[in-house]
């Protein structure tokens, strides 16, 4: 994590998360660990990854917080007040399935309309796999995990606990992709 676009990152995150959201600053943080151990698999794109890794939970800072959704809050305050690079303001805004949770609330057509889903699968996978990879304290974990972490969590009549249900197919299906990469890199 060593990138400019990261260090920024790393301070936004810092700065809106660390007293407020401590477990979310540590989880952040985690992810973002994660997501430098992917620099082979990303080359050019791990700046951008390990990026949005850490910022990807930003909407949840009480000063941010505006429709109570975090992926299109963190993504509209990186947009509107730090003017951020677009390809990182598309992939927090659309990280870990986050479509499939705005359907639940009712906000698809806003997420989809003001931030479109990234074009490069791969980075997507990649930020999937930092996120569903890392506890809520920023440990290591299993995607299986994690998921029956988050649904236990919420409850599974809960919007979280319905939309990760719907999502784990293909959370497990992006985490499988980016450990198959992982996996083909020379050692």
């Amino acid at each position: 994590m060593n990138g400019t676009l990261t260090k920024w990152a790393c301070q936004v995150a810092e700065a809106e998360l660390r007293k407020p959201l401590p477990r979310r600053w540590a989880h952040s943080q985690g992810v973002a660990r994660r997501a430098a151990e992917l620099t082979e698999v990303l080359g050019n794109d791990s700046d951008l990854l390990a990026s949005a890794a850490v910022l990807h939970d930003v909407g949840y800072a009480p000063r941010i917080a505006v429709t109570g959704f975090h992926p299109l809050d963190g993504a509209r305050f990186l947009r509107d007040i730090h003017a951020a690079d677009g390809r990182l303001v598309r992939l927090v805004a659309n990280h870990s399935l986050a479509l499939l949770e705005a359907e639940e609330r009712g906000l698809r057509d806003v997420l989809e309309a003001e931030f479109p889903l990234p074009d490069d699968q791969g980075l997507v996978d990649a930020l999937v796999y930092c996120d569903m990879t890392t506890t809520p304290h920023g440990d290591r974990t299993t995607a299986k995990e994690r998921v029956a972490e988050i649904s236990g969590r919420y409850g599974a009549d809960s919007v979280v606990g319905r939309f990760i249900r719907r999502a784990a197919p293909e959370i497990f299906a992006a985490a499988a992709r980016v450990e198959a990469s992982l996996a083909a890199q020379p050692r």
